[in-house]
């Protein structure tokens, strides 16, 4: 009954939108929008291997200043007696990673009896005996003095996500969803697959910033054009889908980077696909509700056309020629219109409260999954196998409760999980209540647990809300608030790291738990998209601005004539209420006269 009432929604729904109605005709989910489906699932494979790769690429290893100067004393030495004679030892009796001895110019056998004493810095190099692979730590010797500070990569990447959503908003509402998809996917070609070639660390770090730009770029884009072509319940199953890749490409990536032990040839093989999307030039749709909206009303009727073809349909003429601008005007919107319009500001300022909440908790448990010490290819596996049935369980929740309901529900359920983390024990630590304390492999088993519970509840999140934002934005500003809104997740990313690095233990989970119940609090603002058409232009955002003089003329004016009309009806209704009076005692006389006729 639930079922059969929802569709009756959705059909009352679509009466008034024409487009949607059309959409009907072509096909909700023909041939065409599963091919566009399709086409968005190499892409992201490729966005989730470029997303993620930095994890396996720096991966630590341990140096040894390079003392090759004594190969010249006796060059029948071993690495570990090099070692010996070169490298001073810790009190504990391990090498020193960043000093060694100075040379000298005595012989071997004086320098064995006797030994070296004075240290200094590594001044060759370094070397790496236990290293298994090769990775950008010890290509461009990002050690000791030239330590890497890792929050510098995860910064810069973040900083391309935050310039990228905000460029690549304006362009694909601008110019269109194909020219930025083309844009977008130019930019990862180039930067993605170039970056095995570079020979700095300072052009790596451009490379990076460039490519998470066009990373963005096409999340945004495609996002757009998706939710414009399709309609209804297929439009989150389409998405949903989409975004399920995603996970097989970290998979992919994971399975690459524990065979492949060079970093240059992991960039080369996993950044070889890109060069299979140079065919989308010529397959991939614009969207036509985009072209509606800009007053390209040909195109996007031959477009609807073409897709009709392709699903064996035919639309209608009389059906077609309904196909109009709203308005008979080009619908022109900025990005000021998130200041001036108080509906859209009220409704952005919610999405990106929800956005950058939600991704605070999200980067917060990624960050202290990787402080527990676990194994950087069974954390990333665990995630992604954690996240492809998070994002299939999404299809259930919104067709059974809704968008609205669904991320309402799976906040509840990650500020849960950060209220235990809160007061979950670390392993060895004595539980509040006095308790006997938890051995170290159970409490961080008990901890790991809890925190993929954790990334599953925000998984699910994640994805219905970026399902829900971008049904909730209008045509012509939609990819500039998705923008807006990944703005706001890339800065609870950054924030997230500096929390964990400079804060206590607990604080990161007493945080957590604050922007969980922020987030739910400002979900239940939301609206429900349900089945409703998707918003074109900005008709129903009200504007915020001050009436000029001849506004307030034109009120007075508008006023003045209402008071007019208001008189003219009332005296045309004061005669007949006259005449209905003068009749009314008319007739009373007449029924006075025939009572005193009577009475004799």
């Amino acid at each position: 009954m639930e079922t059969l009432l929802r569709r009756l929604r959705a059909i009352d729904a679509k009466k008034g939108d024409t487009f949607a109605n059309i959409l009907d005709v072509v096909g909700e989910f023909g041939t065409f929008q599963r091919r566009l489906v399709a086409l968005t699932f190499i892409p992201n494979i490729i966005s989730g291997f470029f997303v993620f790769i930095d994890s396996f690429v720096f991966e630590a290893q341990k140096p040894y200043c390079n003392t090759s100067w004594i190969l010249a004393v006796n060059s029948n030495l071993s690495e570990a007696e090099q070692m010996n004679l070169t490298v001073p030892r810790e009190p504990d009796g391990t090498f020193q990673t960043c000093q060694m001895y100075l040379p000298v110019l005595w012989d071997i056998d004086y320098i064995i009896q006797f030994g070296l004493n004075y240290t200094d810095t590594c001044q060759d190099g370094w070397i790496y005996p236990g290293a298994t692979k090769r990775s950008l730590i010890n290509e461009f010797d990002l050690v000791c003095g030239r330590k890497l500070n890792k929050g510098t990569v995860h910064t810069m990447f973040t900083t391309g996500l935050l310039i990228g959503c905000f460029i690549f908003g304006i362009i694909s509402d601008k110019m269109g969803r194909y020219p930025a998809i083309l844009l977008s996917l130019l930019g990862l070609t180039i930067c993605g697959f170039g970056m095995a070639f570079v020979n700095d660390f300072h052009l790596y770090l451009f490379f990076r910033f460039c490519a998470s730009q066009a990373l963005v770029g096409y999340s945004i884009s495609s996002m757009s054009l998706v939710t414009e072509w399709l309609v209804g319940e297929h439009r989150a199953h389409g998405i949903i889908l989409g975004y399920c890749f995603f996970d097989v490409g970290a998979l992919f990536l994971t399975g690459l980077a524990y065979s492949i032990s060079h970093w240059r040839l992991l960039f080369l093989v996993g950044g070889l696909p890109v060069f299979s999307l140079i065919f989308y030039i010529w397959i991939l749709p614009e969207s036509p509700r985009w072209l509606m909206m800009k007053g390209k009303v040909k195109e996007a009727k031959k477009l609807l056309c073409y897709a009709a073809s392709v699903n064996k349909r035919t639309i209608p003429l009389n059906l077609l020629d309904e196909l109009q601008l709203p308005g008979k005007q080009v619908s022109t919107a900025t990005v000021l219109d998130f200041c001036s319009n108080r509906q859209l500001c009220k409704m952005t300022f919610v999405l990106s409260a929800v956005w950058f909440t939600g991704s605070y908790g999200y980067f917060t448990l990624k960050i202290m999954m990787k402080e527990i010490c676990v194994s950087i290819y069974l954390r990333q596996m665990v995630f992604s196998l954690m996240e492809l049935p998070a994002r299939l369980c999404c299809i259930f929740l919104v067709e059974q409760i809704g968008k609205k309901w669904s991320l309402t529900v799976t906040l509840f359920q990650a500020s849960i999980v950060y209220l235990i983390l809160i007061f979950l024990p670390k392993g060895g630590a004595p539980l509040p209540q006095g308790l006997p304390s938890l051995p170290a492999s159970s409490g961080k088993s008990m901890m790991i647990l809890v925190i993929v519970f954790g990334q599953f509840s925000l998984a699910v999140s994640a994805t219905v809300f970026f399902i829900h934002t971008a049904e909730l934005f209008p045509t012509v500003l939609r990819s500039t608030g998705l923008g807006l809104a990944t703005l706001s997740w890339a800065a609870g990313a950054i924030l997230s790291l500096a929390i964990v690095r400079l804060g206590p233990s607990i604080l990161p989970f007493f945080l957590c738990f604050i922007s969980a119940i922020l987030a739910l609090g400002f979900s239940l603002l939301l609206p429900e998209p349900g089945s409703q058409p998707l918003c074109d232009s900005l008709e129903h955002f009200p504007q915020i601005r001050r009436k000029s003089k001849e506004d307030m003329s034109d009120d007075m004016s508008d006023d003045a004539s209402v008071e007019v009309s208001k008189n003219t009806v009332l005296n045309a209704q004061i005669p007949r209420l006259d005449s209905l009076a003068i009749s009314k005692t008319a007739l009373e006389k007449l029924r006075g006269q025939d009572e005193s006729k009577q009475e004799p």
